[in-house]
């Protein structure tokens, strides 16, 4: 079977993009599930690590510093600031995904039904946008619910943690795969 049998529906390490939006110290403390969104965005941006994949984060302005830990997991990257719910709307988030040259977008963060999904719904006209529901939530669950449905609705692709990270590996017996074999287990 050819290499990209496969291109539309599975996702490619070469070109993808991993987007944090707004996990803040002022936001998070009233997320629903808040510690296994942080855990599982935490595993994707080590994960994004091995696989040498790039990534952006946001920061809405007023809502504090990213979390300490992901932002420890983070350093190097500067955060964006932003003032609109969708990402892009700001014009440095939209230079540094078109500076990145990705077709997929991945999206991770809070809130599910505001900033993920302005975010989502917007991009899913020029990009394939995945979103991570293990590592997106709301105030509430009722509204991460909502959001996830009508992100699938418009064609957003709903995906887990556990599943980009296979996705990606394609194969087992590799070193990356090795390395990626301690953030799951």
């Amino acid at each position: 079977m050819e290499k990209n049998a496969f291109s539309n529906t599975l996702l490619n390490r070469d070109d993808c993009l991993l987007v944090i939006i707004d996990i803040q110290e002022r936001l998070m403390p009233v997320i629903y599930h808040r510690e296994i969104v942080l855990e599982n965005t935490i595993k994707l941006v080590r994960f994004t690590k091995i696989m040498g994949l790039p990534v952006i984060f946001t920061e809405q302005e007023k809502l504090g510093a990213t979390i300490s830990d992901l932002k420890n997991e983070l350093s190097g990257i500067t955060p964006i600031s932003k003032l609109h719910f969708n990402c892009f709307y700001n014009t440095a988030f939209f230079d540094q995904v078109r500076h990145f040259d990705k077709k997929t977008i991945v999206l991770t963060g809070v809130e599910a039904h505001i900033c993920v999904a302005q975010t989502a719904l917007a991009g899913i006209q020029d990009y394939n946008i995945h979103v991570i529901e293990d590592a997106v939530s709301s105030r509430t669950m009722e509204n991460k619910k909502i959001a996830i449905e009508r992100m699938r609705q418009a064609g957003v692709v709903i995906s887990s943690t556990e599943m980009f990270i296979y996705e990606m590996l394609v194969k087992a017996g590799t070193d990356e795969f090795k390395e990626a074999l301690q953030l799951v287990k």
